[in-house]
């Protein structure tokens, strides 16, 4: 996940329809301790998913606004979510989705503001 800068992975069953969410901070909170693994010797790369799964999960459909999508996710705390359509996952919006979104309304705020103050001086 580190390697492909990946926080969430959400995980479907063979029709597509969305089991849960495997996310980095879910991952690294149960992985063993060094005294742990000084006692046994399970391997990390052999735990299951199910481990990991966060199975209830809040989602979103195609149709939903992004403002309200982003005031959801502030509201519950959430970093990510998933994109439902006729119960197959369709996509999922992070918390990172909304800060590429700020930075390119923020240089297009750029863009324009020189232009109204031309406009002020005249």
């Amino acid at each position: 996940m580190e390697s492909h800068r990946i926080r969430h992975v959400p995980i479907v069953n063979e029709q597509g329809q969305l089991e849960g969410l495997v996310t980095q901070r879910d991952v690294l909170a149960a992985q063993t301790s060094s005294l742990e693994k000084a006692v046994g010797d399970n391997d990390p790369m052999m735990t299951p998913l199910s481990r990991f799964l966060q199975r209830s999960l809040y989602t979103v459909s195609p149709c939903a606004g992004l403002k309200a999508a982003a005031l959801y996710m502030q509201e519950h705390k959430i970093g990510c979510l998933p994109v439902i359509k006729n119960d197959k996952l369709v996509g999922i919006i992070t918390d990172s989705d909304f800060v590429a979104i700020a930075i390119t309304l923020l240089e297009i705020q750029e863009e324009t503001e020189p232009m109204e103050q031309d406009e002020d001086s005249v």
